[in-house]
């Protein structure tokens, strides 16, 4: 069987830039187990697969080794894909997922995300953490993931987790003020999912944006999230919701074989 695979860089205007996501267009679901197969044979931070569903498409984000309940860059991602070459006339996109209804809009060059927001709770140190991330961040706080908060930017640049201790620990995020017209920046590290860093993590920004907006007493961001790779998004928090916006740019679109 032959299927439909792009390649989407989420979260840049240039190639080579932000988070690559895979995204497979499917007429009808097939078998878990064979999109998880093709989520680790892509091997990126995920793969999504969208099938039409009522007036809009039920989506689906694997990593190399789980599904995942909410992903920010492949749904931009999917979105890229969908306006570009399946729906070019729309101007909104409807997706139901895991996490409720998610939407995507236009917005001239950028696709805002429209994603629930997911505060976080501060928390007593954890030892573990300190000792994985090799560093001792200000406060911890704990929504899905934990929100680990450093003073300085170059704190969190300069960070060298060891992986395998994080291995055995939720996902964290890892934040400070920014600079030069940046609100915040960040970094998402997840190897218990299969992932040591995540270039680009829209659904870190469902917990920064909220922490973010009771620290500098606002509701819009700019934001980086300092990797190799680099991503910039425009944020705003809008009550329980976080309105994400970004770019996303082509890098390849092909078929793969996958047995029947």
């Amino acid at each position: 069987m032959e299927l439909p695979i792009y390649q989407v860089d989420a979260f840049t205007d240039h190639v080579f830039g932000g988070n690559p996501a895979a995204i497979c267009p499917l007429t009808r679901w097939l078998p878990d187990a064979t999109l998880q197969a093709i989520a680790a044979e892509n091997n990126l931070a995920e793969t999504a697969f969208f099938v039409p569903e009522g007036d809009g498409y039920r989506l689906r984000w694997f990593t190399p080794t789980v599904e995942m309940p909410l992903c920010g860059h492949a749904t931009l991602a999917s979105a890229h894909v969908i306006f570009r070459h399946i729906a070019p006339d729309a101007s909104l996109l409807r997706f139901q997922t895991l996490s409720g209804e998610l939407t995507v809009a236009r917005d001239g060059e950028r696709l805002v995300l429209d994603f629930p927001a997911r505060p976080g709770v501060r928390i007593a140190p954890l030892a573990a953490l300190h000792e994985a991330l090799g560093a001792h961040p200000l406060e911890i706080l704990k929504a899905p993931y934990h929100l680990a908060v450093f003073a300085r930017e170059d704190d969190v640049r300069s960070l060298q987790p060891d992986f395998r201790l994080l291995a055995a620990l939720d996902p964290v995020t890892c934040t400070a003020p920014g600079s030069d017209g940046i609100d915040f920046v960040s970094r998402f590290f997840a190897p218990s999912h299969g992932i040591d860093e995540d270039p680009v993590t829209g659904s870190a920004h469902c917990t920064l944006v909220p922490y973010w907006a009771g620290r500098l007493k606002k509701t819009t961001f700019r934001a980086r999230q300092i990797s190799r790779r680099v991503g910039e998004l425009w944020l705003e928090l809008k009550g329980d919701r976080v309105l994400m916006a970004g770019q996303g740019v082509e890098y390849l679109r092909g078929t793969i074989t996958v047995p029947e």
